[in-house]
């Protein structure tokens, strides 16, 4: 795509590589094309996973841009149509994403592994929100955290600042598997290969419920998927993928997603 957003795809797989040395910073022109990226990929029907990494073995990545917002980039200003980094924000994204983190993810860089359905990280990987010392705000990850790990383990980065090592974030379940930097990547297309080869409409039915369901009662939500009101489910339960998971279950055999 350019020298800083680069796409690879790989059959129904698109990996999403920032390339912004030297710490992968995201500015708003950055952060709008990172977006158009991910909306693309929403987009596409025949694609169905998407990785996301960045350049470089330091920094995953340090988040806002502080040299561009010095020289106008205004905190409030705009991020595109994903919101910060093209995912935060994003609507009606229901295909997996995958963070592929290796090296340092820092406040928006953190916020952005957040953004992803699937974390997967590096042994020398390390997790912070240091915004509490320069005296603003972690939004989204003020959001997202307390509900993704213990509060109080939460809190202690927010309010604190301080940094999370790879292992320490996969005991407290924020990271899914760690793995020796040599491994991490060949482990993330082993596993973006197995969700390709998944049920594409039972996938955006499940992070549509799970998406909605955060603000919801626990009835109000089984109401709505029983009676078919999220739009993934109903699109679910009348399609041909739908049938084709009940009759290869009984015929003993792998079962062909069409995605409709």
């Amino acid at each position: 795509m350019n020298d800083v957003v680069k796409t690879h795809r790989d059959g129904a797989i698109l990996e999403v590589t920032l390339d912004r040395p030297k710490a992968n910073a995201i500015d708003l022109a950055t952060s709008r094309l990172m977006g158009e990226t991910f909306k693309a990929f929403r987009d596409d029907a025949s694609l169905r996973v998407a990785i996301v990494k960045t350049a470089g073995d330091k920094f995953f990545s340090a988040g806002w841009d502080l040299k561009a917002a010095a020289n106008g980039d205004a905190v409030d200003g705009d991020y595109g149509v994903g919101g910060f980094g093209g995912l935060q924000e994003l609507r009606d994204l229901n295909k997996p994403v995958i963070a592929c983190v290796h090296g340092m993810a820092v406040g928006g860089g953190f916020e952005l592994a957040l953004s992803c359905d699937l974390i997967y990280a590096s042994e020398t990987s390390s997790f912070a929100l240091p915004e509490i010392k320069a005296g603003t705000l972690a939004d989204a990850a003020t959001i997202k955290l307390p509900k993704r790990i213990p509060y109080h383990v939460a809190m202690d980065l927010l309010l604190t600042g301080r940094w999370m090592d790879a292992l320490e974030a996969q005991r407290w379940g924020l990271v899914n598997e760690v793995h020796p930097a040599s491994q991490l990547e060949e482990r993330v297309w082993d596993v973006a290969r197995l969700l390709a080869s998944g049920p594409p409409l039972v996938f955006a039915a499940i992070k549509e419920v799970a998406r909605r369901a955060e603000a919801m009662e626990f009835q109000e939500a089984m109401n709505w998927v029983t009676k078919r009101q999220f739009r993934t489910v109903d699109e679910l339960y009348a399609s041909e993928d739908n049938l084709e998971g009940f009759k290869a279950f009984a015929e003993k055999r792998d079962p062909v997603w069409k995605g409709r």
